[in-house]
């Protein structure tokens, strides 16, 4: 199977050498123009942050017929990533919470793929990511939008406040350099730090999104978030970040014990558990989604939900937009799947 991103390789080797595709880009239909966040687009359809290293990485998929591109998370300070491995093919287990078993290669069909990815949200210095954001932007076409994922870096005795005047800074540099929109992401099962589970806390949650919003003016403003099981959580979430955030990104993958078969953890001992990706959290994220819109219709609250889970297919992607997605990103299948935009924009120029 042809991967564009390299799994054997570094992570900081994939960013230099950008995606490796198995072909020229193929004709991307015309489509009608729909909205998102109230900007223009050629189609709602697009890449989550993680794929997207760099410009390099944007500029390709954009090619290929993915219209809302997300450039993966930027901090502001360099921050590396974790030593390799960072990307494996795992099985599921036999039920959703059991851990999943890393295999030596994927399933032959494309929609059976599960992964699971441990890099720590790595960063580029942000002289580096805010130059390569300004040439990102000029480059896209009308009808595609860049969207920058940013996160704050705490330190010893970082408190809400501090927290969120650093995601203000990333977040103002990613406006300033160009970004349609921002996202903040406020949910990484792979770090040990508060960076990675403020969605988890209403009131933090809610520091952070106001902090941000006063730092970006009118700039569409995103929240990614993780799995927060039960209509309680995701509610006070919910109604934490309304006002300050125009919509909400989810699901940023789903923790799970990864385990070789002799149960040895695939990233080391620290992280045991990690962010798995694709099949196997298709239908609980598909559930979230379906569960968030009902929240959002009982309590009328005016956020746009952008899905994201498991998509491999038409029918993973009609699954969001029926369970009430605006927008549905993909995350680790255009690696394998590069012109699955181009195959829906053929079959449902309406998406």
């Amino acid at each position: 199977m042809f991967q564009t991103y390299d799994i054997a390789q570094t992570y900081q080797a994939n960013y230099d050498r950008g995606p490796v595709f198995p072909g020229p880009a193929p004709a991307v239909p015309a489509t009608p123009l729909k909205s998102f966040l109230g900007l223009p687009v050629s189609s709602r359809l697009g890449i989550a942050a993680g794929l997207l290293l760099n410009g390099k990485w944007i500029r390709g998929y954009a090619e290929r017929g993915f219209d809302l591109l997300t450039y993966k998370t930027v901090r502001s300070s360099h921050r590396p990533c974790y030593d390799l491995p960072n990307w494996v093919f795992v099985e599921p287990g036999a039920s959703p919470e059991d851990p999943v078993t890393v295999i030596g290669r994927p399933p032959d069909d494309p929609r059976r793929i599960s992964s699971a990815v441990c890099f720590g949200m790595p960063s580029m210095a942000p002289s580096v990511w805010r130059a390569d954001i300004a040439e990102t932007r000029r480059a896209l076409k009308p009808g595609q939008l860049l969207i920058v994922s940013v996160v704050a870096t705490p330190g010893d005795g970082s408190t809400p406040q501090s927290v969120a005047a650093d995601f203000r800074q990333c977040a103002e540099w990613a406006a300033e350099a160009g970004a349609h929109v921002v996202e903040a992401n406020f949910s990484c099962p792979n770090v040990c730090s508060s960076e990675g589970s403020i969605y988890t806390d209403p009131d933090y949650s809610r520091v952070v999104a106001r902090t941000i919003r006063e730092g970006i003016g009118d700039m569409p403003l995103l929240i990614k978030m993780g799995y927060l099981p039960g209509a309680d959580a995701l509610t006070s979430f919910l109604r934490a970040v309304e006002g300050a955030a125009q919509g909400v990104t989810l699901v940023n993958g789903i923790t799970r014990p990864v385990l070789h078969a002799d149960g040895r953890p695939a990233f080391g001992k620290t992280f045991r558990a990690a962010g798995v990706l694709g099949r196997t959290i298709h239908q609980p994220s598909v559930d979230q989604v379906r569960l968030a819109a009902s929240i959002l219709r009982k309590h009328d609250l005016p956020l746009t939900l952008a899905a994201v889970g498991g998509v491999s297919c038409m029918e993973d992607i009609a699954d969001f937009f029926d369970a009430g997605a605006e927008a549905v990103l993909m995350g680790s299948s255009p690696m394998y799947l590069p012109d699955l935009a181009v195959q829906a924009k053929a079959a449902h120029p309406e998406w």
